[in-house]
């Protein structure tokens, strides 16, 4: 009896997935961003925001008291990074250039004639032709910044501080002739860096303080409560104080104390949230896999955790700024010398003459902070499973 053909089976062909690029995002991360998109005000919120961070961190090219460019007989230096002697220049002394001089300013434009030091301005003026006396020149040129003051450079204005708004000076100036405009743009630039480093620092460390309280529980979660609530009782004014009268103001020493006092802000809130998750049915059956606790914790449980994370952070940030603009106010934040936007409401204070100064301060300090409230409202939104999944 002949036996039927067995044809082959052909074994299944498995496609390999596309790999994604380094900045390609996942399906539910490409769903969260365009839950961002769609709520309008935090996603212009978030450009106007980066536009105005961006500009800040190129304060130096916005508001500073040396030329960006110098071309001086030929060669080009870079006065914003690096030290030129006045020598370098065909000054007479070794210290740095006083680049706003008007000597300083005859040599660059000059080629370096000794006859600027008996009449600059005239040497200035006669050397636009490229000619000074019947004798071609090597004529220099030196590229300002648009606001040629930095945040600590007193302005050579007549009259009493602080000076009212000009052409200038476009906010006016401050007590100590400083101008105004040079003030914000970098103070800006330091509130929002010293207010990222602390509140992701602090982050951090109450994300992984919760975590471990609530995860774990018993014994552990006792023992932190306490030490949460005895640290939390400590007055930290008072040690801010005392470390500075100690040790002296700086900023990494402001960041490290007010993280050491600002970490429990967000333990509550993970805590609460791992205390929920953790008898879920999909954290029993990793436990059951054998999954390690690191990895159900903070692969599993944070990200459903994060929506009550991200509501908290945003009172955490704009915390953080008042809490760096109370102590410049105080005269306990940063030094003296930093541009600080507390030292400027305690200038509008002890001004009131000069309304500028007040009006400058709230609104700058009023549109960092909505601006910022307005972003974390629309990742909070865009983080919400109940809208993430729907």
């Amino acid at each position: 009896m002949a036996m039927p053909d067995v044809q082959p089976v052909a074994e299944p062909v498995v496609v390999p997935a596309p790999k994604r690029g380094f900045f390609s995002l996942s399906p539910l991360n490409k769903r969260r961003w365009s839950n961002f998109k769609k709520h309008r005000r935090a996603y212009w919120s978030m450009w106007i925001f980066g536009i105005l961070f961006g500009l800040s961190l190129c304060a130096e090219f916005i508001a500073y008291d040396k030329p960006i460019l110098v071309r001086y007989q030929g060669a080009f230096y870079t006065p914003i990074w690096n030290f030129y002697a006045e020598t370098e220049f065909g000054g007479d002394f070794q210290t740095e250039a006083a680049y706003r001089d008007p000597e300083v300013q005859c040599l660059i434009a000059s080629g370096g004639l000794e006859a600027c030091f008996d009449d600059p301005e005239a040497i200035i003026e006669d050397s636009r032709d490229g000619n000074v006396d019947g004798s071609d020149i090597n004529r220099g040129w030196a590229i300002w910044p648009l606001i040629p003051y930095s945040f600590d450079t007193a302005v050579d204005r007549p009259g009493a501080a602080p000076l009212p708004p000009n052409e200038e000076n476009w906010l006016g100036t401050d007590g100590t002739k400083r101008d105004v405009m040079a003030r914000v743009i970098h103070g800006f630039r330091l509130s929002v860096l010293f207010t990222l480093v602390v509140t992701g620092a602090s982050a951090i460390i109450g994300i992984i303080a919760g975590a471990e309280q609530g995860y774990f529980g018993g014994r552990t979660d006792l023992i932190f409560q306490r030490v949460i609530e005895i640290w939390s009782s400590t007055p930290s004014l008072y040690v801010i104080i005392i470390m500075f009268a100690i040790l002296g103001r700086s900023f990494w020493l402001l960041v490290f104390l007010l993280v050491l006092f600002g970490w429990t802000g967000l333990v509550g809130v993970v805590r609460a949230e791992f205390l929920r998750a953790r008898n879920l049915e999909y954290v029993r059956a990793a436990r059951a896999l054998g999954v390690g606790n690191m990895t159900i914790m903070f692969r599993h449980m944070l990200p459903n955790a994060m929506v009550a994370t991200l509501t908290m952070l945003p009172f955490i940030i704009t915390g953080t700024i008042s809490s760096l603009a109370v102590l410049d106010y105080l005269g306990f934040g940063l030094p003296s010398s930093a541009p600080s936007l507390g030292e400027l409401t305690l200038q509008a204070k002890q001004n009131l003459q000069a309304p500028w100064l007040a009006f400058t301060a709230f609104t700058v300090f009023a549109v960092m902070l909505s601006l910022l409230i307005f972003i974390f409202e629309g990742i909070r939104d865009a983080f919400d499973p109940r809208k993430t999944f729907s």
